[in-house]
């Protein structure tokens, strides 16, 4: 894809690799890109702002109180301004100060600020890298959607041998053509359901379950990275919204399903990662049920809630692809097979939440895709590369792979 006229922001802080972010705007000067750079006052003791004015030819920015710097554009102007931001070398004091949110210098001030997405391309001593307070900021930044490019292993500035080198420049071009190129699902739109719902039994109680949401929101992220318009109707959780999906936030299941009908029609893609309950009070209480009034042995009339994915695998075709999600405990895969023809889908996703690593709010799953072609068991994999090898999956049933 070409870069030709594509605003591209470069960040660069201080490391040894600065001078790596020296080639990277040269080549991506070279692909006809608009380039504009911002230093970090520890990037300047490594190479001078004169080298990337040089190569950008434009102004590098430098300090956030800058008067001359903000008659020209303004921090908040290059925020406005760019079609992607690049953080390249990304050393471990900025990935974490990224991950915090603090705008305490002008590089984390405009990243803060910009609305465009956000690619970071760390470059840290190996040990810095495999820290656990790095492997959280760097798993923070990726459940908001910013793309993690590298880093590589191999003989480090610091003597060490191991991850943290800087990824080459022409990698890093590559990855910012995929990401500005819209990817392969570029014109789709999709909707995924996500997270449990709650139901009343009272202004206090409610039945749940245990879904946390992270399968669903990493496949809504995957989507959107690749292309997609991407809705996520939601239920209850903490989980940050995915840079550029737009969320749709319910509790119960008639929510939901109100939530994904009224949007299903415009879709080409419907994936139902939600844990709905299959029940709810038939009459919540309007006010918190006592123990005393209760007594020792409550009971509670349930009533069955719909099932959303088999209504709408009811509908008339043509009509959205459509994926399900089962999680079982046993026999997963004759009732995944069992569940796919009952429910009407073209693909169905299963999983035995009893098996460590693949239940809920684990960061991995083993999963297994079951479709008129059979079933395709995956290996154990970390939940973001399940959500990849489901858009593929998708690709391939839409007659696109």
């Amino acid at each position: 894809m070409s870069l030709r006229s594509r605003r591209i922001l470069v960040g660069v802080s201080g490391g040894i690799a600065a001078y790596k972010a020296a080639e990277l705007v040269r080549a991506l000067i070279r692909a006809e890109a608009e380039v504009r750079v911002v230093m970090t006052a520890n990037a300047q003791k490594f190479i001078t702002p004169l080298t990337f004015q040089s190569l950008s030819q434009h102004a590098v920015a430098t300090d956030t109180f800058d008067l001359h710097e903000e008659q020209a554009i303004g921090h908040i102007g290059l925020a406005d301004w760019a079609e992607l931001m690049v953080v390249a070398p990304a050393t471990a004091n900025v990935v974490a100060r990224l991950a915090l949110g603090l705008a305490d210098d002008v590089l984390t001030t405009i990243a803060l600020a910009c609305r465009a997405p956000l690619m970071v391309v760390p470059a840290m001593n190996v040990n810095m890298w495999g820290h656990p307070a790095t492997v959280t900021n760097i798993a923070t930044l990726r459940s908001r959607g910013v793309e993690i490019v590298g880093p590589d292993s191999g003989d480090l500035a610091c003597g060490w041998v191991g991850a943290g080198r800087m990824v080459e420049a022409v990698a890093v071009v590559g990855e910012i053509s995929r990401v500005l190129g819209g990817g392969d699902l570029a014109g789709l739109s999709v909707l995924v359901t996500a997270g449990p719902t709650f139901e009343a039994l009272d202004p206090v109680r409610f039945l749940g379950n245990r879904s946390t949401g992270k399968m669903g929101f990493a496949i809504a992220r995957a989507a959107q990275k690749r292309g997609a318009q991407v809705t996520l109707v939601a239920g209850p959780t903490a989980l940050p919204t995915p840079l550029g999906v737009t969320r749709v936030d319910v509790e119960t299941a008639l929510e939901m399903r109100e939530a994904v009908r009224t949007r299903f029609s415009a879709q080409a893609v419907v994936v139902m990662t939600a844990a709905v309950a299959d029940y709810r009070a038939a009459e919540p209480a309007t006010t918190k049920l006592k123990r005393d009034v209760l007594g020792a042995t409550p009971s509670v009339a349930l009533v069955a809630n719909p099932d959303i994915l088999a209504e709408l695998g009811q509908e008339p075709q043509p009509r959205p692809m459509l994926v399900g999600f089962a999680a079982e405990t046993d026999d997963v895969e004759r009732r995944a097979v069992d569940k796919r023809r009952h429910k009407g889908c073209e693909l169905l996703v299963a999983n035995d939440v009893s098996e460590p690593g693949s239940g809920f709010g684990t960061d991995t799953n083993r999963v297994l895709f079951v479709d008129d072609g059979g079933v395709e068991r995956l290996p154990m994999l970390t939940k973001d590369q399940v959500a990849d090898r489901l858009w593929t999956k998708v690709l391939a049933l839409r007659g696109v792979a």
